[in-house]
């Protein structure tokens, strides 16, 4: 499945500025043959953008939901994103797939939330593995800090993900999570990670873009620099399972051991 990541901060604040930008990624990777285009963490609305967060926070069928769905439908390409997400009473950091015919797919809340400035702004999430089928694919979503406990990758690996989408705001002088982490979590759960990040200042936070999407094998096939791009790969099922059938990570696990990490 061709997979487009889009490495971009958008137009913090503006709801409708930020659809604008995909709706023209979205056009840019249904011509290059993609399947899925992956937007980072909070792209609707941009990350740092304070109290307006809350302001700006919708439900998970709310109008820019709609608006998504119909850019998705209308390039016949499948959409994952970022966005506030307000559910009963509480603002959650989520993310949300999109099928290229406009259905909702799935949708996670951030369960690990990172620094002061997320724990202030958001409610974390309760359900570690999110998936959904997608193009013969198994997808799962994930958001930023999550993919840095390699418990919650795992469970996506014992759930069958054999593609984990992960928006995220990865800020200096964290690049190394983009740089070696993501190959070894696709590695060592033996699955593709498509890790799609923000780039450039904004507010305090200064994001290092470096997206890439790392398959079973630890290499990355595909790696964004620091500016704004449009990155494609490939995940293909065929190698996935011959991966799995070589590599005996999941087959040696002994669970009877690890009582004591929980």
């Amino acid at each position: 499945m061709r997979t487009a990541l889009l490495q971009s901060s958008g137009r913090p604040g503006s709801v409708d500025g930020n659809l604008k930008v995909l709706d023209e990624a979205a056009g840019r990777a249904a011509a290059a043959g993609a399947a899925l285009l992956a937007a980072p963490e909070m792209f609707l609305t941009g990350y740092a953008i304070g109290d307006d967060i809350a302001r700006l926070a919708e439900p998970a069928d709310g109008d820019s939901a709609d608006a998504v769905a119909e850019i998705a439908a209308r390039h016949g390409v499948a959409i994952a994103y970022g966005y506030p997400e307000a559910a009963s009473g509480s603002v959650f950091n989520s993310a949300q797939l999109i099928s290229a015919t406009g259905d909702r797919l799935a949708g996670y809340r951030k369960t690990h939330l990172f620094g002061c400035f997320e724990r202030d702004h958001f409610t974390p999430g309760e359900q570690p593995v999110v998936q959904a089928r997608l193009g013969g694919l198994t997808v799962g979503l994930m958001i930023c800090y999550d993919v840095e406990f390699p418990e919650n990758v795992r469970a996506h690996a014992l759930a069958g993900t054999d593609l984990l989408i992960v928006p995220t705001a990865q800020m200096h002088p964290f690049q190394f999570v983009a740089e070696s982490m993501i190959p070894v979590r696709a590695f060592e759960n033996q699955m593709y990670v498509a890790y799609v990040n923000r780039v450039g200042q904004e507010g305090e936070f200064e994001f290092v873009g470096l997206s890439t999407l790392a398959g079973p094998d630890g290499v990355a096939r595909t790696r964004a620099g620091r500016g704004e791009e449009l990155v494609f790969a490939d995940a293909d099922p065929v190698s996935l399972a011959a991966s799995r059938e070589a590599n005996p990570y999941l087959q040696d696990r002994r669970p009877g051991l690890y009582g004591s990490l929980v």
